[in-house]
C-alpha cells in the first residue's frame, strides 16, 4: 500500500513523499514505517501509544483514530500534520 509522507516528516524518509509498505493494521504499518525510517513513529505516536494531537491519519478518505484499523493492499494511507504559528 502507499503511504503519503507529509513535508515535516520527510527528513525521516530520506525526502520521499510516498513510500510503499505492507501491514495488516494501521499500528503494524506505523511499526514497519519506523523499522524502515527510525524515529518516524515517535513523531506520529506518543508514549501512551496514542496518535499525537497534531497528527491526523487517513486511510483512503476516512479519518482513522484506531491503530487496530485493518488495512488492505489497495489502501492508501495519508499522514497529515497540523501546522501552527504565532
Amino acid at each position: 500500500m502507499k503511504i503519503n509522507i507529509p513535508t515535516p516528516l520527510r527528513s525521516y524518509s530520506g525526502g520521499s513523499a510516498q513510500v510503499s509498505l505492507s501491514a495488516p493494521t494501521l499500528g503494524a504499518l506505523l511499526r514497519e514505517l519506523d523499522a524502515r525510517f527510525p524515529g518516524m513513529r515517535f513523531r506520529i505516536i506518543d508514549e501512551q501509544d496514542g496518535i499525537r494531537p497534531h497528527i491526523k491519519l487517513f486511510v483512503n478518505t476516512e479519518l482513522v483514530g484506531d491503530l487496530n484499523r485493518s488495512l488492505a493492499e489497495r489502501d492508501e494511507v495519508h499522514i497529515i500534520c497540523a501546522l501552527s504559528g504565532g
